[in-house]
């Protein structure tokens, strides 16, 4: 039996929200940038923190809060993975996970490879971590966006140390193969370097999509690499603050468990709290419903440029609730994103900020309920019309 898909929260509801989405732009302004969504929560995860709220439970994270087990578990259901609990650490977020797992497997001045068009604080963690970004842009054809294996064996070969990689991909939602992961694998090892993987979109990958995480890509994969996830995209939690660093070789999981204490009491106990129930059984069948619901509007999305903004290239993502949109065919300049907002009052993210290979692409949050997504798109359409 299909799930049925998850209905939004209505607009005027969502406009007394207190989050970036809903306070960045004035009233009439849509918002579909920023990765949050537009669903309540899950209902295990409202009765955990209500409950919390009850008991004035609002103090630090303990040092076992039980993600390790919930994740392992999630894991094993979702995905078929077998986690190493031992190779289970947890942190604030994603690219706080990621900055400190540069600073282990990386030296001051070190390149690291990043695959452009890509999520825009990439570039920034790799600076922050003290070292410097290589770009080897993804290729795009019939394939959809595959990882450039020769570009990356190429920067690899002329001494870059690691590769941050995103599985899925943001912004593309491409999910990555099995095969081209065990590539990535052998060659990172080939050249005595690190594989990050940056994998917080892998709960929101469509069925129809076989989805490997890296480390489960090959013994070369479990051996060079880490994967730093969260549940905070699925189930829209980013504000409460948890991520998981996780590795699967002794070596690995070594370095994972070496890293400073520190590091865990960086966790919001809320976070840790949302995340346990996140990734717990009674949480699948709302995950499930919420899939059911990104599916319809990734496709109502596909339907509606094509009947508004025709020229409008877009492929349907394997995985998230983020579109990738070529706009560059209406002649809207290099960043269509600004003149959106100012003359439809649509908030979109610019796509130039995920690198050079943006230019003229918008990335569009889908999100939330169809109504509201006709509603954006019809206002472009109004602009390809003036």
């Amino acid at each position: 039996m299909s799930a049925i898909p998850l209905e939004a929260l209505p607009i005027d509801e969502l406009r007394q929200r207190s989050s970036t989405k809903w306070r960045r732009y004035p009233a009439d302004v849509l918002p579909l940038f920023v990765a949050e969504t537009d669903f309540a929560l899950a209902p295990a995860i409202s009765r955990a923190l209500v409950r919390a709220v009850e008991r004035g439970d609002t103090g630090y994270t303990p040092p076992e809060p039980g993600i390790r087990d919930a994740f392992v578990g999630f894991a094993q259901r979702r995905y078929g993975w077998s986690v190493e609990p031992a190779g289970v650490r947890w942190t604030c977020d994603v690219i706080m996970g990621v900055v400190e797992l540069l600073r282990v497997v990386t030296k001051p001045g070190d390149r690291v490879i990043v695959t452009p068009p890509v999520y825009p604080p990439f570039y920034d963690t790799v600076v922050e971590a003290g070292a410097v970004v290589e770009k080897v842009p993804l290729l795009h054809g019939d394939a959809g966006w595959p990882l450039d294996l020769p570009g990356i064996e190429a920067a690899l070969a002329a001494g870059a140390r690691c590769v941050l990689l995103c599985n899925p991909h943001n912004p593309t939602g491409t999910v990555h193969s099995q095969a081209s992961l065990a590539a990535l694998a052998d060659l990172a090892e080939a050249f005595g370097a690190a594989v990050i993987s940056d994998e917080i979109h892998a709960p929101l990958v469509q069925s129809t999509v076989t989805f490997t995480p890296f480390l489960k890509a090959s013994a070369a994969a479990a051996r060079v690499g880490y994967i730093v996830t969260s549940a905070s995209k699925a189930f829209n939690t980013a504000g409460l603050k948890c991520a998981l660093m996780v590795a699967s070789d002794p070596a690995t999981i070594g370095v994972v468990q070496a890293l400073p204490a520190e590091v865990e009491w960086r966790t919001g106990l809320f976070g840790a709290m949302a995340a346990v129930a996140s990734f717990s059984p009674e949480s699948d069948e709302w995950l499930d419903s919420l899939l059911a619901r990104l599916d319809e509007n990734a496709r109502l999305l596909a339907d509606l440029l094509a009947e508004h903004v025709p020229e409008a290239k877009y492929e349907i993502p394997d995985a998230g609730f983020l579109a990738w949109v070529d706009l560059s065919a209406l002649g809207w300049g290099v960043n269509p994103a600004e003149r959106i907002l100012h003359e439809a009052r649509v908030a979109l993210n610019a796509g130039p900020d995920f690198g050079e290979q943006g230019s003229g692409h918008v990335r569009i949050n889908f999100g939330c309920s169809p109504d509201v997504l006709r509603d954006a798109i019809e206002r472009i359409g109004v602009m390809t019309r003036s």
